[in-house]
Protein backbone atom coordinates (compact mmCIF):
# COMPACT_ATOMS: atom_id res chain seq x y z
CA UNK A 1 0.00 0.00 0.00
CA UNK A 2 1.66 3.71 0.73
CA UNK A 3 3.64 2.01 3.92
CA UNK A 4 1.13 3.01 6.95
CA UNK A 5 0.22 0.56 9.51
CA UNK A 6 -3.57 0.70 9.97
CA UNK A 7 -4.08 3.04 12.81
CA UNK A 8 -5.81 1.42 15.93
CA UNK A 9 -7.97 3.97 18.05
CA UNK A 10 -7.18 2.12 20.63
CA UNK A 11 -3.55 2.14 21.12
CA UNK A 12 -3.87 6.04 20.71
CA UNK A 13 -4.04 8.31 24.17
CA UNK A 14 -6.00 11.17 23.94
CA UNK A 15 -6.93 14.25 25.65
CA UNK A 16 -9.35 13.85 28.83
CA UNK A 17 -12.54 15.29 28.35
CA UNK A 18 -15.80 14.89 30.03
CA UNK A 19 -18.05 12.10 28.26
CA UNK A 20 -20.27 14.93 27.61
CA UNK A 21 -18.22 17.33 26.09
CA UNK A 22 -18.50 17.36 22.07
CA UNK A 23 -15.03 17.42 20.43
CA UNK A 24 -14.89 19.80 17.68
CA UNK A 25 -13.26 19.45 14.18
CA UNK A 26 -9.97 20.53 13.52
CA UNK A 27 -9.02 23.87 11.74
CA UNK A 28 -7.91 23.56 8.43
CA UNK A 29 -4.33 24.89 8.56
CA UNK A 30 -5.53 28.34 6.38
CA UNK A 31 -7.84 28.75 9.30
CA UNK A 32 -5.02 28.42 11.94
CA UNK A 33 -3.40 30.92 9.97
CA UNK A 34 -6.09 33.38 10.20
CA UNK A 35 -7.37 32.72 13.61
CA UNK A 36 -3.72 33.68 14.47
CA UNK A 37 -4.35 36.75 12.35
CA UNK A 38 -7.15 37.96 14.16
CA UNK A 39 -5.62 36.74 17.91
CA UNK A 40 -2.54 39.13 16.80
CA UNK A 41 -4.22 42.43 15.72
CA UNK A 42 -6.38 42.18 18.84
CA UNK A 43 -3.78 41.95 20.90
CA UNK A 44 -1.97 44.73 19.27
CA UNK A 45 -5.05 47.11 19.33
CA UNK A 46 -5.03 46.50 23.26
CA UNK A 47 -8.25 46.06 25.21
CA UNK A 48 -9.26 44.10 27.65
CA UNK A 49 -8.47 40.52 26.14
CA UNK A 50 -5.10 41.68 24.38
CA UNK A 51 -3.67 39.85 26.63
CA UNK A 52 -5.31 36.40 26.18
CA UNK A 53 -5.52 37.18 22.61
CA UNK A 54 -1.27 37.57 22.23
CA UNK A 55 -0.89 33.97 24.82
CA UNK A 56 -3.26 32.30 22.01
CA UNK A 57 -1.83 34.03 19.26
CA UNK A 58 1.41 32.35 20.77
CA UNK A 59 0.23 28.79 21.41
CA UNK A 60 -1.57 28.30 18.39
CA UNK A 61 1.49 30.11 16.03
CA UNK A 62 4.44 27.49 17.61
CA UNK A 63 1.58 24.21 16.71
CA UNK A 64 1.23 25.30 13.35
CA UNK A 65 3.74 25.09 10.44
CA UNK A 66 5.22 28.49 9.64
CA UNK A 67 3.61 30.41 6.24
CA UNK A 68 5.63 30.09 3.19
Amino acid sequence: MDGYEPLDLDEIDFAPVEHDTERLRLLTLDEAYELVQVLRTAAEEGGAAAQDADRLAREIGARIPSKS
